[in-house]
């Protein structure tokens, strides 16, 4: 079974609506939920990665490009982990399911052209702001050079889909295992949260005993940085680190490559 953690950097525009809230909002500018989202990137995604690095875990940094104007800090101190750093649109105060295609393609091409600069290399895979897609996404993602798409949530496994500019590989990205709708949607309790972890874990990994498997981990840093969650996340994450000898502890970007290598093209693709 491969593992790997989704860690998202998000950035939300002052003034604008759009973002999780952590109570009703109020006309803008709405300071109350702007600064509980703020303080994921100021404090809980610190606090995220020395607990990421105090248990030797890897992951992949779902990165809104204005994240490199906004927190530089951060992404200087993901980089230093050698994580992986994944595309998530320019800031998740737009859709790009509202774009026109060409507004699309400008998106797409803007944020990875941030992306490939700081990092110095392309990134491989793509979390679209709100998993929102319009009819083309898919095939403007391959056209950019993209090897894999975490937007489709809908198996336990890799699966190819076809696209009128060739193969696109979509990773299981989880919208159960996800703090924003279990916590939240659900208004479930960091402890659940984390049971939630353990528990899918636990079985997935007796499953995996008769198939390959990939659990993905969704985690957003003003949710699951707040410390009287984070208490309960690290109980959960320790769960998976003592078990490291058994799962194959990863990256999404590298379980993509071994699945194209090892799963050729034409098995199981979905048309979109």
């Amino acid at each position: 079974m491969a593992v790997y953690i989704g860690l998202n950097l998000e950035h939300f525009a002052f003034g604008e609506g759009l973002g999780a809230e952590l109570a009703p909002g109020g006309p803008q500018p709405d300071v109350l939920n702007y600064a509980w989202r703020d303080y994921g990137n100021r404090v809980g995604a610190w606090r995220m990665l020395e607990l990421l690095d105090n248990l030797g875990i890897p992951t992949t940094v779902l990165a809104n490009s204005a994240m490199y104007g906004y927190a530089p800090a951060l992404m200087e101190a993901f980089r230093a982990r050698g994580d992986e750093i994944a595309g998530h649109g320019r800031t998740n105060s737009e859709r790009q399911s509202t774009m026109s295609e060409d507004e699309e393609r400008a998106m797409i091409a803007q944020a990875t052209e941030i992306l490939s600069a700081a990092e110095g290399v392309v990134p491989s895979g793509w979390l679209s702001p709100w998993i929102a897609e319009s009819n083309v996404t898919p095939d403007l993602l391959v056209e950019a050079g993209y090897r894999y798409t975490l937007n489709w949530c809908m198996d336990d496994q890799p699966m190819w889909m076809t696209t009128r500019a060739g193969p696109l590989l979509s990773v299981p990205y989880p919208q159960e295992v996800n703090d924003i709708p279990a916590i939240v949607a659900r208004k479930e309790s960091g402890s659940d949260f984390a049971d939630m972890i353990i528990d899918t874990f636990d079985e997935m990994l007796e499953q995996s005993e008769g198939q390959s498997l990939v659990m993905g981990i969704a985690l957003h840093p003003y949710i699951v940085g707040q410390p009287f969650r984070l208490r309960h996340l690290r109980r959960a994450l320790a769960h998976i680190a003592d078990n490291r000898e058994n799962i194959w502890l990863t990256r999404a970007g590298e379980i993509a490559e071994h699945w194209a290598k090892a799963v050729p093209f034409g098995s199981g693709e979905l048309s979109v």
